[in-house]
């Protein structure tokens, strides 16, 4: 009598709960066999996907989001991700990756500066190599950088960044000039080299020296 009243108990259990949906759901088809990765430019597909091997085997309709996203943690060029699920077996990871806008060297550490002022690790990238270099601790480089943009100085024209524990800037362009700047209101020391640097006056001259207030200093 017990052994009917069990078996009848388990039977109950089964025909209320299976349904085909369920059957979808745990089916092993749904196993991930493939993860396509897309949007990535510095980093290698490889090496994203190397980071995702324990995926591999898990089932598709039940991926944490958090495993994914603690596996990738340590890439800190990743800005964000996004994924779709192809059914039945297929992921695919749309990467986000920073930009970088410049190279710190602090001392022996390497990191690179992103166009939102975080810094990232550095790594060897090729499309990467002609970051302009920031040389001391970078205090207030993000600052600086910015000021640049705001006015529209050529970015792109300058080779590295000097600061001085005094808080104040060089810079060295892309022809070697170099521009001093002031500890403060160096905005107007800037908008004046960009006037004066493709004035024939101005050639030959290659330090451009803003240090004392109101003078300019040509070298």
């Amino acid at each position: 009598m017990k052994k009917s009243l069990f078996g009848l108990i388990i039977l109950f259990i089964f025909l209320t709960t299976y349904t085909p949906k369920s059957n979808f759901i745990f089916n092993s088809n749904l196993y991930i066999k493939k993860i396509d990765i897309e949007n990535n430019s510095a980093l290698k597909t490889d090496a994203i996907k190397s980071k995702l091997n324990f995926l591999y085997r898990e089932n598709l309709f039940f991926l944490n989001i958090k495993d994914i996203e603690e596996n990738l943690k340590n890439e800190t060029l990743i800005e964000s991700f996004s994924i779709k699920k192809i059914y039945p077996n297929t992921l695919k990871l749309t990467i986000f990756e920073k930009k970088p806008i410049a190279v710190l060297q602090n001392k022996k550490k390497k990191f690179f500066v992103s166009d939102k002022g975080d810094l990232i690790d550095f790594k060897n990238l090729e499309m990467y190599n002609d970051l302009p270099i920031v040389f001391g601790n970078g205090e207030n480089f993000y600052s600086l950088y910015q000021d640049l943009q705001n006015i529209k100085f050529p970015l792109e024209t300058i080779k590295s960044f000097y600061f001085f524990e005094s808080g104040r800037w060089d810079l060295i362009m892309d022809d070697d000039k170099v521009i001093k700047l002031p500890i403060n209101d160096y905005l107007f020391s800037l908008k004046n080299f960009m006037l004066s640097k493709n004035n024939s006056n101005f050639t030959n001259y290659r330090i451009f020296d803003y240090r004392i207030k109101d003078q300019l200093i040509l070298n």
